[in-house]
């Protein structure tokens, strides 16, 4: 049986952009990655809403994706797959990073990621890093404006060319979340059942072709 680790934020997590609740588990991107796998996959499942790549939120520093990275590598491990997805809550108003620096965050857990598992488990594991999908051009209306502003739908744009290049320079396997999918018109952050299904047959795809 081969472990698959996703790792990420909010979108990883489930989150509902209807009602704020948690999707569930046959509806998240993961649930339905698991079951068009099969039962010779394990699909670990670690998102957490608002996580950031190497960020502290300033009210919520423990949301700093860096900080919990070994510790949730050891917890899993032997690990062969690990599905990064983040970077979307760095485009919030007060960490002021640009896409390249967000990408680069990315490829600090890249690293992390490379190194820690080639230590405690002998092994380094298949890195798919994705580069998350747009910010809505209805942030404006979202719940979530005021963290978030029209110069995030800007930088976002940005990801694929950012996140591709960092991919290139560390091996890894990348992967365009924004040409499949696109959130919700509820809060331009979000995804919704609809998107979920789409993103785990795009990684599906992936998956299969390892």
């Amino acid at each position: 049986m081969k472990t698959i680790l996703c790792y990420g934020d909010s979108n990883t997590y489930g989150y509902n952009p209807v009602n704020g609740m948690r999707f569930p588990e046959d509806v998240r991107w993961t649930g339905v990655l698991a079951r068009k796998l099969g039962n010779d996959y394990r699909v670990i499942e670690e998102g957490c809403n608002g996580r950031t790549t190497i960020f502290d939120d300033p009210l919520e520093g423990w949301k700093n994706g860096l900080t919990y990275l070994r510790a949730c590598l050891n917890s899993h491990k032997p690990i062969d797959i690990v599905i990064l997805m983040l970077g979307s809550n760095d485009l919030k108003v007060n960490f002021h990073a640009s896409a390249r620096q967000i990408a680069e965050g990315a490829g600090e857990l890249v690293k992390i990621i490379k190194e820690f598992t080639e230590e405690k488990q002998g092994f380094i594991p298949k890195i798919i890093l994705v580069s998350p999908p747009e910010i809505g051009e209805g942030i404006r209306t979202s719940p979530f404006y005021g963290s978030f502003t029209e110069d995030a739908i800007k930088r976002s744009k940005e990801f694929p060319e950012c996140y591709g290049k960092v991919a290139d320079e560390l091996g890894c396997i990348f992967f365009n979340a924004a040409e499949h999918i696109e959130p919700s018109k509820e809060d331009s952050l979000h995804l919704t059942p609809d998107t979920h299904e789409k993103l785990a047959e795009e990684l599906y795809k992936v998956m299969k072709a390892l």
